[in-house]
This record gives structure tokens, sequence and C-alpha cells, in this order.
């Protein structure tokens, strides 16, 4: 089935109506078009929250705004639908998400007069009810249901001739209408619905219809908005994106990217293949040097068995010319072997003689007798030595003793000792009177204190701080001399005689407050117990007391000095009887030790005799000694001079036969038999071929073939093996491994080795061959590649450069005719002429770098003056002014003739309160004198400005945060068909009906 194309045609958006899209009311919006449309909000605070940016952005994805991304699928359109969470914070537990939504839309013909409400219901002649009374032809409306689904195919299309919308009493019930309509709707594509990629070719003939601003978050990618900012702080980069986003260039330059994409990708090809062959022929290079080392290691090998065979030859005919000179060596040796043992004999029978043991035994008896009176020599020695010693210390004890038996004065050690008994019995007697004497002493000096005191002594003493005079009572009596002996003083000791003191009657109150502190004190006065009256002086009985007692103390002391200096003279008498005794001891002590004196001179006598006669003795057995010695030290030394020679004799001898054996073992070790086995012949034969041999190579040693055949060899090895972590075969490692380590290991190993490493080339040699055949047919193919890739790559280029040719000239014609509206504009609405300043920049290297273009509005401020660029100083209002132009201008440009709608996002929110209401009335007078429909949605500061100077009002409603859906839009409208928007509100509050049944 051939697919429609251009459905819509030259209709014009008369109607819209969103279900389940945001937060927006599922009633019928009613447009007028080719005028200024404004939109406004009235949320819960204000403006914003009523959807006015969801709504405008439903009418852009519906009329086919190429900035959604048709052909990617326009995934970003399903994010219009309803979002509980994002619609209400409450109403998202009591509200469910939508998984599908429906922006529909009803277009009509420009100008047509025919709608008229029914004043009746009339009856669906299909399974759907109409709107309006239309003439049945092709050039009345049709409505466009756009499908928008969470989840892929993101947009689904279908239409039908006529007014078809959802018409109910409720919000939910307009829902469940939508998806019956829907349902009842045939298939755009046959058996399947057209979607979002081919929505713009299929509704409207690849036209554009809609340029739009939108700078909120509903769109993926938000364009450059002319209107957002003042226009000379917008770049002239940015001022290029804006006019080809309303123009509909960043299509074509995104397709000039793609072919620039193209061209570096088949160049990246081109470059590749070249680099893949290059790398090939490096690879066969390397692959080829391989096979060309091999062959020259089958060379080197061959040469390396001939070194070898060159060595075995030598070391045959060598060994047997060294085997005849060693034979002869042989002979030589042996006699010289049989002359020492004959001289070895004779030497022992000469030591033989010598070696008699009678001298032996004297030397032995000599020296025995010798050791026997050394030792007895040295005993006595020993002895008279101790002798002296004991002699020495007793001589030197005398002289103490006989100064201590001087003090004895002749006296023996029995008298001495009882002089001194006697001396201690005085000393003790003194001692006893001494006591006594200081016993007295004490006694007197204690009654002498208690004289000069009193018992009163503290009665006093209070009385005397006072100031009272007095004195105590046994002070005051005297005891005539004829009563003392029949006075007893015991009587008038103790209280209250004893603590009584005589007071002055005058002062008795004073003594008593001063000895208050003093308990149990006595006052006596002439009264008796209390005398008044004062008397002049101290008895006399006190002195008479302290002076007897004086006395007492001074005849104490005599008797004590006196029995004191009878202590000292006893005690000098017991030292001088002390000293006597020991001097008496000491003489006693003195005759001891001249007595033991006299013993120890008489035994060092003796044992200096003994030593004299011991003397001549020890000489005479060292003399015997020596002359034995001398003796036998002369043999010795013959028997010494004897085995030297012998030792001589058989060193040479075993001399002689270590050469014999290692001539025999040389001649062993030739292995002359080995060797012609290796060889493969006899001795005749390796000469015949050394002699065969070329000069230079007849003269080489068996150790030079050895040394030219090992380096053939690995340098075959390695021609073979170029890299150390090589495959090498298994068996050839194990060989190669087994050689290591020394030169005999080599040379055993070296045959197999060699067999090895011939066996594998000869196994690798028609592979070799094969492969140098692929390699040739591989490098041919991938030149005709590469001459391939280049052509593509040269075809590229050339179609790029062609297709930017093109693109430059659209471009040009595109940015050429907005500036010719451009200057249409501003010298139709007040202006002096403006055009746009575009150069054509180079295209980028990058091929992912977008083709960067600049454009520079221009105008001119007076007439006849020249243009000034944009970016220079003017007036806010003549900015406002171009910019509207401008954005008015590209739109024009792009419409190619049809009708346009330009939606706009926050129209006039850079405008100057003074200038707002003259640009918003410069966009009604455009879209209306143009055919434009230009729909711009405002804030609150705005609208007072807008709502007077517009052709239609729509303003969007939600007064609280907890609806999740909007109220009814107020709609207010400046249509000359004032019929159809009648009808519409009919059509809207009548009660839905079933589908099929009547309207």
């Amino acid at each position: 089935m051939a697919q429609v194309e251009n459905v819509v045609g030259d209709r014009v958006l008369v109607a819209v109506q969103a279900v389940n899209i945001s937060r927006l009311s599922t009633h019928p919006v009613p447009t007028v078009p080719g005028t200024l449309i404004v939109v406004a909000g009235a949320g819960p605070k204000d403006s914003n929250g009523a959807g006015k940016s969801s709504f405008i952005a439903s009418i852009t994805a519906l009329l086919g705004d190429e900035q959604w991304r048709f052909a990617s699928g326009a995934k970003a359109v399903s994010e219009l639908l309803f979002n509980a969470e994002l619609a209400s914070g409450a109403g998202a537990r009591q509200w469910a998400s939508a998984d599908h939504g429906y922006i529909v839309g009803v277009f009509g013909p420009p100008g047509m007069r025919e709608f008229a409400a029914p004043a009746e219901p009339v009856a669906a002649t299909g399974d759907d009810g109409e709107l309006f009374e239309v003439p049945d032809d092709s050039s009345g409306p049709v409505t466009v249901w756009l499908r928008v689904n969470q989840e892929a195919p993101h947009l689904e299309i279908r239409w039908r001739a006529g007014v078809h919308l959802a018409a109910a009493a409720s919000e939910a019930e307009r829902v469940a209408r939508a998806d019956e309509l829907w349902g009842s709707l045939p298939r755009s594509a046959g058996r399947r619905d057209v979607v979002a990629r081919d929505l713009t070719k299929v509704l409207y003939g690849d036209r554009v219809r809609c340029v739009s601003f939108l700078s909120t978050s509903v769109r993926s990618k938000v364009a450059t908005n002319l209107l957002s900012q003042p226009l000379n702080e917008i770049s002239p980069e940015r001022v290029f994106e804006a006019i080809a986003a309303l123009t509909g260039l960043d299509a074509e330059l995104e397709q000039e990217r793609e072919a620039r994409r193209d061209e570096h990708a088949k160049r990246v090809r081109a470059v590749l293949a070249g680099e893949r062959l290059a790398e090939f022929e490096a690879e066969s290079k390397a692959l080829l040097a391989t096979f060309d080392r091999r062959d020259q290691a089958r060379v080197r090998l061959a040469e390396a068995l001939r070194c070898w065979r060159g060595r075995q030859a030598r070391k045959l005919a060598d060994a047997a010319a060294k085997d005849e000179a060693l034979a002869g060596e042989l002979t030589r040796h042996r006699a010289a072997g049989e002359a020492a043992a004959e001289a070895i004999a004779l030497v022992k029978a000469e030591i033989a003689t010598l070696k008699d043991d009678s001298l032996d035994r004297g030397v032995t008896e000599a020296r025995r007798e010798l050791a026997a009176l050394q030792a007895r020599a040295a005993k006595l020695d020993a002895d008279r030595a101790v002798a002296e010693n004991s002699a020495d210390e007793l001589r030197g004890m005398i002289p103490a003793l006989e100064e201590a038996r001087r003090f004895a004065d002749g006296r023996d050690v029995p008298a001495a000792e009882r002089e001194l008994a006697a001396a201690r019995l005085r000393l003790n007697e003194a001692l006893k009177a001494l006591g006594v004497a200081d016993q007295e002493v004490a006694s007197a000096r204690a009654a002498l204190d208690d004289a000069e005191g009193g018992p009163a002594a503290a009665q006093l003493d209070a009385l005397a701080a006072a100031g009272v005079g007095a004195t105590g009572l046994l002070d005051a009596l005297d005891v005539a001399e004829q009563a003392r002996g029949s006075l007893r003083v015991d009587e008038l000791r103790g209280w209250p005689g004893e603590h009584a003191v005589v007071v002055d009657a005058a002062k008795l109150g004073e003594a008593a407050e001063a000895l208050s502190g003093l308990p149990g004190s006595v006052l006596v006065s002439a009264a008796g117990v209390s005398v008044v009256g004062a008397f002049d002086g101290v008895a006399t009985g006190r002195e008479a007391r302290i002076k007897a007692a004086g006395q007492r103390l001074n005849r104490a002391m005599d008797v004590q000095e006196t029995a004191a200096q009878a202590v000292h003279d006893a005690e000098e008498t017991v030292a001088q009887a002390q000293r006597r005794l020991d001097g008496a001891k000491a003489g006693v002590r003195l005759g001891e030790l001249e007595g033991r004196l006299a013993e120890r001179r008489a035994r060092l006598g003796e044992l200096t005799a003994a030593l004299e006669e011991l003397t001549p003795q020890v000489a005479e057995a060292e003399r015997q000694a020596s002359s034995l010695d001398f003796r036998a030290r002369t043999r010795d030394m013959e028997i010494e001079r004897l085995e030297g020679r012998r030792q001589r004799h058989e060193a040479e001898r075993a001399q002689a036969r270590e050469q014999e054996a290692r001539v025999g073992g040389e001649r062993e070790a030739l292995r002359l038999d080995a060797l012609a086995a290796e060889w493969g012949g006899t001795v005749e034969t390796a000469g015949e071929w050394v002699r065969a041999l070329p000069e230079e190579e007849r003269g080489r040693t068996a150790d030079e073939w050895w040394r030219a055949a090992e380096r053939q060899f690995d340098q075959a090895l390695r021609d073979t093996f170029p890299e150390e972590d090589a495959e090498i075969p298994e068996e050839l490692r194990f060989l190669l491994d087994e050689r290591g380590g020394s030169t005999a290991r080599e040379q055993a190993t070296f045959a197999a080795v060699c067999g090895a490493l011939a066996s594998y080339l000869r196994g690798q040699e028609e592979y070799e061959k094969h492969q140098r055949r692929q390699i040739e047919a591989q490098i041919v193919s991938r030149q005709r590649d590469l001459a391939a890739a280049d052509k593509g790559a040269e075809e590229a280029a050339q179609s790029t450069a062609v297709h930017r040719a093109a693109l430059t000239a659209a471009i040009k014609a595109r940015l050429q005719r907005v500036a010719e509206e451009f200057e249409k504009l501003d010298t139709s609405y007040g202006g002096y002429g403006a055009t746009l300043e575009f150069p054509v920049p180079p295209a980028p290297a990058d091929p992912e770098q977008r083709w960067q273009w600049r454009v520079t509005p221009k105008w001119r401020r007076g007439e006849g003056q020249g243009f000034v660029p944009y970016n220079r100083r003017a007036n806010t209002a003549l900015m406002d002014e171009k910019a509207v132009k401008l954005v008015c201008a590209a739109a024009i440009a792009s419409s190619g003739g049809g009708h346009l709608c330009l939606v706009l996002d926050e129209l006039g929110r850079n405008l100057g309160k003074e200038h707002r209401r003259e640009a918003v009335a410069l966009f009604r007078r455009i879209g209306e004198t143009y055919g434009i429909t230009v729909i711009g949605a405002l804030q609150d500061d705005m609208e007072p400005y807008a709502i007077d100077a517009c052709g239609q009002y729509i303003k969007l409603r939600r007064s609280s945060d907890a609806m999740p859906y909007n109220e009814p839009p107020v709609i207010v409208g400046h249509d000359e068909h004032a019929e159809r928007v009648r009808a519409l509100a009919a059509y809207v509050e009548r009660p839905a009906q079933p589908v099929g049944g009547p309207v």
C-alpha cells in the first residue's frame, strides 16, 4: 500500500485537545490562525505551574517541529505525558502516571465559512460523530491524532476527515472517550500506524509548518532564543544557530556533517587499507626473510657437518702420530724407575746398620741418674730456703720482746700478778668512796635549792607578777635554837602550811584575785587566817636555812674531790702493775724464741753441708749425659741423611711410575679405535681425506674444525629460530638443553642435534614454498583493495565538496531571503532598512565539529545612512524591535509561501516595560499581514501588555497544588468566524454519546 503524503495540505490549525499531557485540561482549545495567540497562566501562586510550556510544546510536536528529532523516534515527546509525582506531591498517592496520551489537532481550510453548530443532534453516518456540518469534499477539515507512548514507538499517528474530538462531561470520561475514538480511527499505514520518523512527510509533505523557541526543560535541545536576552549580547554564531533553527537549516547542516563524517570514514578506511597493506608487506617481508634465513640455514648446516667430518679426520690422524711418540716415552720412564729401585735397596741396608739400640739405652740411663740427682739437690735447696725464712722470722720477733721485758723491773710472772690483784682491789674501794661522795653532793645541792625556792614558790611568783608583796609561811618562821630539837619539820609541811603565804591585809583582795588560778592557796594575815597590816621586811629563818645548806654542799664537794683523786691514783697503780706483768711474760717468750732460733741454725748448717756434697755428683752426671747425647745426635744426622737419599730415590721411582701411568692413560685417552669408528675408516683413509683438502684448510687443527662447525651450526640455528621464544620442536629443544654446560657435552651431542635440525628444515621446506605463493597472491589482492579505498575516499571528498558547495549556496540563499524579509519588515514597520552579513566560513577539519557560520544583523539608523552592526550601542526599544523583526523574517523565509506557526516561550521576557506593548502589537501585525500564527507563552508581568494587543488570549488555570489537572481554560478570541467558537463550545458541553450512536 502506497503511503499517503501531505494529509493536512494547506489547512491551518483551528483547535487542539490534549489528553493525559502534563497537567493540561482535556478541554478542546480553539486557535485563531494568522494572528498572535498569547498563552498566560494562573498557577497556585503565580503563572508558574499552569502548564504553559507543556501546552505550546505539544503544539510544536503536533505541527512537526524538527527540533523534536522525529527521525530518531522523538523519545523526548514522551516526557510530556502526565506524571503524578511532578503534577502534585500529594496526588502522587491518589493518581497514577500516564503510560500514554493524545495530542489532537483539528485542521481546517483557511477562510472557511461553512462551520455551523447543529440545532439538534444528528445521527452519525459512521462510527463517530462530527462537530460541524462540513461539505463532503477534500477541502473540508481533518482531525489528526498523535498517540504519545511511554514505551517505543513513542509516537503513533492516525487521522480522519471531519472533526473528531473526545467530548464528555468530566475529565475521566474524556480520557476514556479518547481511547475509544483512537480505537475507532483507521490505521494510517495499512496494517500499522505511521510513526515519528514519517510524521512530517505524511502530514505536511516535508513542508516546514512550525518553528519554535522553547527555553524550558521540555526540549532535549534548546535553540538560541533571540528574544530571551538583549540582541547585542548574542554572538554572531548563536544568531546563526537561531536563524538555522527557524529556517530548517539544522537538518541540512547535519547532513553536511554526516557527509564529512562519511568522507572521513572513507579516508580512514583508505588509510587503514594502506596500513594493512604496509603491515602485510612488512609481515610478509619478515616471513620471506625467515624463509630466506632457513634456506641459508640449510646451507650452513651442511657446512657444519663437513667441518665436523674434518674434525673427525684430523683427530684420528693426530691421535695416531701422538700414539707413536708416547710409546717411546713410555720405554724411557720404565728404565728410570728400575734404576731408582736399585739405589733405594742400597740406602736401606746402610740405615739398618746404623740403627743399633745400645747407644740409646746408655743415653736413657744417664738421663735417669741425672734427673734423680737434680731432684735431690732441688729438694735440699728448698729445705734450706724454708729454714732460712723461719730463722729470719724468729730474729724479727726478738727486739720487741726485749723492749717489753724491761718493764718487769726484775719481777717474775707470779709476783707481777700479785701486785696487779692488790692494785685492782684498792681501785674498787676508791670507786665506792667516790660514789658515796657524789650522792652526798647531790643531796646537799637539792637541800640548797629547796631552801632558796621554798614550798610556796608558785604562789609567791604569782603574787610578785601581780605586784603584791608576800612571803611563805614556813619561810617566815624562825625556830629558836633550843626548840629545834623538839620541833618536827614534817609536822609543818603539807597543806595548808606548805602552801600558805603571808600578805598585807590592805592587799588581801588583790592577792586573792592573783591566786585565783592556784586552787588551795592559803593567805595568812594578822587576824590568823588573814592578818591585816603591813610588815617591813622578810623573816630571817630562810637565810639561815640557805646558809646551812650551802655549808653542807661545800663539805660534800670537798669529800667528792678527795675521793676522785684517790680513784685516779688507784687507776695509775693498776696500769703500772699490768705493764710489769706484760714485761715478765715477754721475758718468758724471749727465752722460748732463742731456743727455737738455735735449732733452726743447726738445721740450716746440716742442709748446706749436704748440698755442697751433692753438687760435684750432679756435674759429673750432666757431663756423662751430654756426651752420650752428642753421639746419639751424630748417628741420627747420618741416618737422616740416608733417609733423604732414600726419599729422593723413591720420588724418582714414583715419578717414573706416574709418567708411565700418564703416558699409558694418554694412549688410552687417544681412543684410536673409537676415533676410527667415528670416522668410519682407517687411519690411512683419514690421512688421505686431509691431504685432499685445499691448501688453506689442510693445516686446520681439530679444534679449529670444531669451532668452524659450531659456528656454522649456531648460525644455522639462529637463522631457523631467530626469536628467543620461538616454538622449537620438542626433540630439538631437548638436545639443545642436554648439550649445554661443557664443550665435551656439546661435541657428544653435535651429530644428533644436527640431525634433528636437518629433519625440521626438511619438514618446513614444502610449507615455505606454499607460503611464498600465498603471500604473492595476498599482496596483489590487498593492492587492489587499497586502490578501491583510495578511489572511494576521493569520490567521497568530491561528493562532500559538491554537497558543501550546494549547501553553501542553499544557506546563502536562505540567509539572503531572511535578509530580504528583514529589510521588508523593517521598512514596512517604521525602520530605515536592515540586512544580514554572513561570510562563508571554511569547513572544519574535525568531522564531528559543526560547520559554524556567523550572522551579523545590521540596520540603518537614519535615512540615507550606512548599515550599523547590531552589537553597537543602541537604545533598548530599537534592539527589541529589530529582534522581533528578525525572528519574524526568519519565520517568513522558512514557510516557503505556506502557512507557518511560530511558537515562542517566555514571550517578551527581556523586553523593557515601555516597549512590551509595541513589541507584542508588532508580532500581531506581522502575523496577520503574512499569515503567520504566532503562539507565545508569557509570564504575569507581561500579561497586561499582551492581553489588549493579541489576536487571541488563552489562560490556563490551576488553583491548588493538590489538583493534578488544570481547570477549564479561559479563551478570548478575536476571530471573524465567531460561529466556529460557539459551535466548539456547544460541542464540548454536550454529553458523551456511545460509539456509533447519535450525536
